[in-house]
């Protein structure tokens, strides 16, 4: 390489850099003209085109017209070309004559040493075009509203984030990036689990669907298992379910955690996880006993789309509420005020809270102040969950799940003993 490098100045070397990836693409297209009929372009005309794009460049120097004109004179040649080949077929694309348009500019970064941007732009032109089929195909495989969806989570994400103030406001602190940043975390998170439960839909079986749900919302698939039970006759496989499913909250709030304060990472991430492993594994071994109906369950459960602007909207109006009533509740009751709002917030909707927390740690409470309440939280949000599953399901099924989630709910205070010291 250096040799050759020696032998040809610094343009030959661009040039065959040119050459390279502009025949790339050629060559792509080439393979494919013999099912197409008359398609333009090949293995001589891109790298023509790529070295019209460079040369352009090239006399252009400093100066944009010249190159615009000669960008202009190859898509005017390019659409002569698009319009013979609409002669042969009305049906036919146009993303050939947009690949030789992305090597005409391909030649001219080239010349203005953008290499990484140039062989990136061919690269991914050639991806395009050699995935045709599985880019059309996710169109009749994706539901009518997931393009909407994930429209959604980019509004949440690149649109509204990013032009919020991250900056404190107000005697609470009140930061509206990070507090957006919370729900973003959130949503991305469930978002995931819903992406997957979508793909998977009809296949896993119930303790697969409880994995997910427990990672989108533990006590919604809680209530979801429990009322689908009271119809079926497996009482272990749904108990069991159940305590996957709480127990993916743990793994989850371990992730949030790691996102959020990396001080409550430390003092209940090793805790947080052995909880979620052990009640994943106990979730999963109890759903293998058998039960009294032989007869394959599968699984029903889709959840709904966790990126409803509302729902974020509530979210975050749940966030600073929370984070408001810590810094009252520590200021003006103390460590067992905190405990006691912890508690309380573990009946109903943890996430909140917690997410709260971790933005208080460290300020209006003391780490192990904060720590203690995540995770009394957290505990109180399986008995909960427990006795939602005990009025919900069956008889049988609901004392199981009452019984193991009482039991997770016991282990998870187990931590207090060392964090209260």
């Amino acid at each position: 390489m250096d040799a050759l490098t020696q032998l040809l100045p610094p343009e030959g070397m661009k040039i065959l850099l040119v050459l390279f990836l502009s025949f790339l693409v050629g060559l792509e297209r080439e393979e494919h003209k013999a099912d197409r009929g008359y398609s333009f372009g090949g293995v001589r005309t891109f790298p023509l085109i790529g070295l019209i794009g460079y040369v352009m460049a090239f006399l252009s120097r400093d100066q944009m017209l010249p190159l615009a004109l000669g960008f202009v004179a190859v898509a005017g040649f390019l659409i002569v070309a698009y319009y013979h080949k609409l002669a042969g077929s009305a049906a036919s694309g146009v993303t050939t004559e947009m690949a030789g348009l992305a090597i005409y500019l391909v030649g001219a970064l080239v010349y203005r040493e953008q290499f990484w941007i140039a062989t990136t732009v061919s690269v991914a032109s050639m991806l395009l075009l050699e995935l045709k089929g599985f880019l059309e195909s996710l169109t009749t495989k994706m539901a009518p509203g997931e393009i909407l969806t994930f429209t959604k989570f980019l509004v949440l994400t690149a649109v509204i984030l990013p032009v919020l103030p991250n900056q404190e406001f107000g005697p609470f602190h009140i930061n509206p990036f990070k507090t957006w940043l919370v729900v973003v975390a959130v949503s991305t998170v469930s978002y995931g689990s819903y992406v997957i439960n979508r793909l998977t839909k009809g296949r896993g079986g119930i303790i697969f669907a409880a994995i997910l749900g427990g990672a989108y919302s533990s006590t919604v698939t809680t209530v979801v298992m429990s009322r689908r039970a009271a119809r079926e006759r497996h009482p272990h496989l749904f108990s069991g379910g159940t305590l996957v499913a709480c127990g993916m909250m743990y793994l989850r709030l371990t992730v949030l955690l790691a996102l959020f304060n990396r001080g409550l990472l430390v003092m209940l991430g090793p805790s947080f996880l052995v909880l979620g492993g052990l009640a994943v594994a106990a979730g999963w071994l109890w759903s293998r006993r058998p039960d009294a109906s032989v007869q394959e369950v599968k699984r029903e459960y889709v959840p709904g789309n966790p990126l409803e602007i509302r729902a974020a909207a509530f979210f975050a109006l749940l966030f600073l509420a929370m984070l408001t009533a810590t810094h009252l509740v520590a200021a003006h009751l103390g460590s067992a005020g905190v405990y006691s709002l912890a508690a309380a917030m573990g009946l109903a909707d943890v996430d909140p809270f917690i997410m709260g927390m971790t933005q208080s740690a460290g300020s209006s409470t003391t780490l192990a102040v904060a720590s203690a309440a995540v995770a009394i939280a957290a505990a109180c949000n399986n008995i909960a969950k427990g006795a939602y599953a005990y009025f919900l399901a069956d008889r049988k099924t609901g004392i199981q799940s009452l019984c193991l989630l009482l039991s997770l709910a016991a282990l998870g205070f187990v931590p207090l003993l060392w964090l209260l010291r």
